[in-house]
């Protein structure tokens, strides 16, 4: 899903404690072996975005990960499934992939994943270079470069690792389904089954060197609201207009500075009216409205507050329109969090391993904070900081969505570094 950042500094320089004697990820071997990983990692990148697999529908595309895996040499006991279809409310048709594998190395474990699920505009893209972006052959699809990308660069170090006989800490990738709607797989997932990590790193969109350290929370809101019908020409007056009830209570939410960008007493959030259905007839006072809605802040308090303050203008709106015999609409509201804020500390373990991964491949880590939701969000507020990269993805969701060839292979880099966890 989109992520908007909401502010970028850069990171000061750390001294590390010490010298890596390897030469940086990326950067190992000759210049021929160093051209045919990339072009192996563009095929790959390639092949997965062309696999169709929307949100529930998986299947395939995990399918396709666990044989590329094996024929990598991971052996079947590795490699496990978690159970989002049995506890996402979408139900669905896998869960997501974990591939653990022990260290060669005594250190904490360590989480790579990138969700593969897309949105529906993705089904039926067909990956071409053009220069040095990947594009959609087919101009009525996105590419599914989200994330697509950084599930093929997660599979890339996954297979490197395999290959090598070079030591390493404890690793699981983990490859989550559902992201698109609602993050289900990072916030159903069990930690026991992902080997209990002790910090994790996401890759979705963006550029490589950002080092999104922190993300909103979100409600996701339904509002039904029952008026009365009624003929709108002979007895508009016996009527009770749900239409107008919807009205009277989005115009009292914008009036009160309760819709779009909230500033309230130092605290700041978001909301939005996104869907609104109802009525079949123009001589007909329109009985039934539906309504979709969104509320967001980092403070999770405030992001309560606007979901109240949405709840209560509808309830006012309500009590106010009503017929000739005095009847009122009704209106019945639910929600359910979306995803829950966190922010990281800049001097966690997890951040700083990120940012000198990230000097260790030629880059310059940017920290950023999201107004959009992450699988991070999830793996975070339940215990696990998590940090997220970019892959190179451009117009996420859209039928111009691009691939950027040079920032998708720096993350590769990046990815591998982190697994062989020699950064600092």
């Amino acid at each position: 899903m989109p992520k908007r950042t909401a502010r970028k500094k850069p990171t000061k320089n750390r001294t590390t404690k010490k010298t890596n004697k390897r030469k940086p990820a990326g950067a190992r071997g000759s210049n021929s072996s160093g051209k045919q990983a990339s072009t192996a990692r563009l095929k790959l990148v390639m092949e997965l975005m062309a696999v169709p697999g929307p949100s529930g529908e998986e299947k395939e595309i995990i399918e396709t990960v666990r044989k590329k895996l094996i024929a990598g040499g991971a052996k079947p006991s590795m490699i496990t499934l978690d159970d989002t279809p049995k506890k996402s409310p979408l139900g669905g048709n896998s869960g997501g992939l974990i591939l653990k594998l022990p260290g060669k190395r005594g250190a904490p474990r360590r989480l790579l994943m990138a969700h593969v699920d897309t949105v529906p505009l993705c089904v039926g893209c067909k990956p071409v270079r053009k220069g040095n972006l990947v594009v959609s052959a087919d101009k009525t699809t996105a590419l599914g470069a989200d994330d697509r990308a950084g599930a093929s660069v997660i599979l890339n170090a996954a297979l490197s690792v395999l290959k090598s006989k070079e030591s390493h800490p404890p690793l699981t990738f983990y490859w989550p389904v559902q992201e698109e709607v609602g993050l289900f797989g990072a916030r159903y997932v069990s930690f026991a089954k992902l080997g209990n990590p002790k910090f994790g790193f996401n890759f979705d969109g963006g550029k490589y060197e950002k080092v999104t350290i922190g993300a909103t929370g979100a409600y996701r809101i339904g509002i039904e609201v029952h008026g009365l019908a009624s003929h709108a020409g002979i007895a508009p007056e016996r009527g009770v207009s749900a239409i107008a009830i919807a009205g009277l209570a989005i115009a009292d939410l914008a009036r009160g500075g309760w819709h779009g960008d909230i500033h309230k007493n130092g605290h700041h959030g978001t909301s939005n009216i996104g869907v609104i259905n109802g009525g079949a007839a123009t001589n007909v006072v329109t009985d039934s409205v539906h309504l979709r809605a969104e509320a967001r802040s980092h403070n999770r308090k405030f992001r309560k507050k606007i979901l109240d303050e949405i709840t209560k203008a509808f309830r006012r709106a309500a009590k106010q329109v009503a017929n000739v015999n005095g009847k009122t609409g009704k209106v019945k509201i639910t929600s359910r969090l979306d995803y829950e804020s966190f922010l990281l500390d800049e001097n966690d373990p997890c951040v700083q391993a990120a940012e000198q991964a990230i000097r260790q491949v030629g880059g310059t880590p940017i920290t950023a904070i999201a107004n959009g939701g992450v699988d991070a969000n999830w793996l975070s507020a339940r215990g696990l900081p998590t940090v997220t990269f970019g892959c190179g993805q451009v117009n996420p969701h859209m039928v111009t969505e691009q691939l950027d060839i040079q920032q998708f292979e720096k993350a590769c880099d990046l990815a591998l570094a982190l697994a062989q966890g020699d950064e600092a």
